[in-house]
This record gives C-alpha cells, sequence and structure tokens, in this order.
C-alpha cells in the first residue's frame, strides 16, 4: 500500500519537499488570512469566472493560481491538506520535485478552468482540483497501467466513488473543478508515460 505513511516529521520533510512546503503554504495563509489579515488573501485571490462565459478574458488571471492555496473554513482546509498529506508523497517520488510541482499547479489550473467554463457565475477556492489531479494521476496507473498494488487500487477507487458522490450532492462543493482536476491528472499521466515510452525508444534505437 504506497499510500502508508511511515516516514518522521524530518524524513518526510526531506523525501517530500514540495508537497511539505504546498502544506505549510497552505496553511499558512489560511491562519495569516483569518486571524491577522481578516480576509483580505481571500478576498484579492479566490476564483471567479466572469459574465457570460468569458473565461478566457479573466481580469485577474492570477486567480487561476492563487485560488489552490486558499480555504474557507478550517474543515475545508483540514480535509484537503490531510489529502496532501497522504496521497500526494507517492506521486511526487514518481515524477520528481520539479515535474510533481509543475503537475500539481496545472491540475488545479484546469481544474478552475473546468469551473469557469461549466459555469459563468462559478467562484470558490481550495486545492481539491489539484487534489484531484493527483488521483486522477492513480487512477491512469491503476487502470491503464495495473502499476498499483491491489489495495492501492482500491483506495483510489474508494476514494473516487466517495468523492465523486460528494461533489455531486454536497452543497457548495466545486464539482467541476474536481472533474478538471481529475482530468487533468489523468492525462498528464498518460502523457508523461508516453514520453517516458518514447524516450526509451530513442535510446534503443541509437
Amino acid at each position: 500500500m504506497i499510500f502508508l505513511r511511515y516516514e518522521s516529521f524530518r524524513s518526510y520533510l526531506r523525501l517530500y519537499p514540495v508537497t511539505a512546503a504546498i502544506i505549510a503554504l497552505n496553511l499558512l495563509i489560511y491562519i495569516s488570512d483569518r486571524y491577522i489579515l481578516d480576509g483580505v488573501l481571500l478576498e484579492r485571490g479566490f476564483f471567479y469566472s466572469e459574465p457570460n462565459n468569458n473565461y478566457f478574458s479573466l481580469a485577474e488571471p492570477w486567480r487561476y493560481v492563487t485560488a489552490q492555496f486558499l480555504h474557507l473554513s478550517i474543515s475545508h482546509i483540514f480535509f484537503n491538506m490531510f489529502a496532501v498529506l497522504v496521497f500526494a508523497p507517492p506521486l511526487e517520488r514518481m515524477l520528481g520535485h520539479v515535474k510533481y510541482l509543475l503537475f500539481y499547479l496545472l491540475c488545479g489550473i484546469v481544474g478552475n478552468l473546468f469551473s469557469a467554463i461549466a459555469d459563468s457565475s462559478t467562484a470558490g477556492a481550495g486545492a481539491s482540483g489539484a487534489i484531484y489531479g493527483v488521483y486522477g494521476a492513480y487512477l491512469y496507473l491503476a487502470l491503464m497501467k495495473r502499476s498499483l498494488d491491489p489495495d492501492s487500487r482500491k483506495t483510489v477507487y474508494t476514494i473516487l466513488i466517495f468523492g465523486i458522490l460528494y461533489s455531486i450532492f454536497a452543497p457548495g462543493i466545486g464539482l467541476w473543478a474536481h472533474f478538471g482536476g481529475l482530468f487533468a491528472g489523468f492525462v498528464l499521466a498518460y502523457a508523461y508515460d508516453w514520453y517516458l515510452i518514447a524516450k526509451k525508444k530513442r535510446r534503443y534505437n541509437r
């Protein structure tokens, strides 16, 4: 089971520095904004789409990124950061630190983009688009590569089933951000796998 965490705190920081930094940054922003800045960061950084689906002409495009590091409540950030803490480390190890960071951010951006396309009045914040991107990468590994052990595959399927049902039926959940992140994670995992295969073939053909 690749999702069981046995590392000490120091080992976790050493092995998964990007994941640790993402968690620390999210917590720091949430605590600062809630208890010191009175919501200023949330106001300036949450994601929204313009009326009439003008999602490509968003006046403040950095919100596609900044919204990934903002949360609306203590339960919101707790569940998101717990997911990052547990499920992100194996992916960081597979991809490497830099590729993993780019993957994480891009999945969050695509999640917000899906939200803007699906609903011209959407607004929100949270890391769930990027987190579902992580799930999407594991879904690719489980379905297309069969490279996850049975327990890890079952965990991925269970999380996605409950996560999607919760996204559909619970009020105030960014359903399209979740689907967008999941789609991006799956496609990016496929693209990276294709790149590795092509690279290996070129090496053998020399």
